[in-house]
């Protein structure tokens, strides 16, 4: 009963929100209230979309943006999974811009890498024309889209415009024994990365693996895991962890009690967003 009232609620707050959409505004509050664009275009392909909402709070400020990723195993998902938790999200940070981000899905003949980072380069492309200024951005994703907001922070991101990642269950080491035991690994080993874009003397799930590419300069990491996570072992949190230590990269770490898809379902959500907020001004992004 207390999950179909969790369920329930989100739903309905879900309901509100698209009603609200076709208005343009969202109303998050008295106080609180953002301009929204659904389903724009940042790519010439069906898949390359966003959701893009600007807060009215101060409109002639700059403002930087949380870009939101979703997961689904690199070749499933969509945006509207973390719609609940944007809306969450925009009612704690009522001055940020927020991006829920769509990108090109991976299938056995079309590589998820470097397409999907390249996903993220575009949208971040798209933003910074759209303003017509270069804000910082905070990548924050779940799942794959966590190992997508870490690699193309760590590797990608070549103008250095990630100011912090927030990985929510994001694998970090694809040659993890314990991570191999994921029951679409065969896709990861075998299609998951263009063998044209490996650097040379790195395998496939090597050149994929954001703890291959952290350094002294890599970006803030918050970094969420469940503790009973049959998809993601904490082994991954572990090794994560070990390379930021190694590498003097401020991070932080937590564990909620839970399965993979548990970190938004109360009070883990709270918990995360209250962290968020702590974090990102202990690390200057706020």
């Amino acid at each position: 009963m207390k999950n179909y009232m969790i369920h329930l609620v989100k739903c309905l707050a879900v309901a509100v929100l698209i009603f609200s959409c076709k208005e343009k505004t969202v109303k998050l509050g008295k106080d609180i209230s953002f301009q929204k664009e659904e389903n724009v275009h940042y790519g010439n392909n069906s898949e390359q979309i966003l959701d893009f909402y600007l807060p009215h709070q101060e409109s002639s400020k700059k403002k930087d943006v949380f870009m939101i990723i979703h997961g689904g195993g690199w070749r499933g998902g969509d945006k509207s999974q973390l719609t609940f938790f944007t809306l969450s999200m925009m009612k704690k940070f009522p001055d940020y811009i927020f991006v829920n981000l769509n990108y090109r899905l991976a299938t056995a003949t079309s590589s998820g890498i470097p397409n999907q980072t390249d996903d993220i380069e575009n949208a971040i492309q798209y933003v910074e024309g759209k303003l017509k200024y270069h804000p910082k951005f905070i990548l924050l994703g779940n799942s794959a889209g966590a190992h997508l907001s870490m690699l193309y922070a760590y590797h990608f991101d070549a103008e250095k415009r990630v100011k912090a990642v927030v990985n929510i269950v994001g694998p970090s080491d694809l040659s993890d024994p314990g991570f191999e035991k994921y029951t679409d690994y065969s896709f990861v080993k075998n299609y998951l990365v263009n063998p044209k874009a490996v650097v040379s003397g790195m395998s496939p799930t090597s050149f994929a693996s954001p703890i291959s590419w952290v350094d002294s300069a890599s970006a803030p990491t918050l970094s969420y895991y469940g503790n009973t996570d049959q998809i993601i072992p904490l082994s991954q949190k572990r090794r994560l962890d070990s390379v930021f230590t190694e590498n003097k990269v401020q991070h932080e770490s937590y564990e909620f009690n839970g399965g993979h898809l548990d970190w938004d379902k109360t009070p883990h959500d709270q918990f995360l967003i209250d962290r968020i907020a702590a974090f990102l001004k202990q690390s200057g992004t706020l």
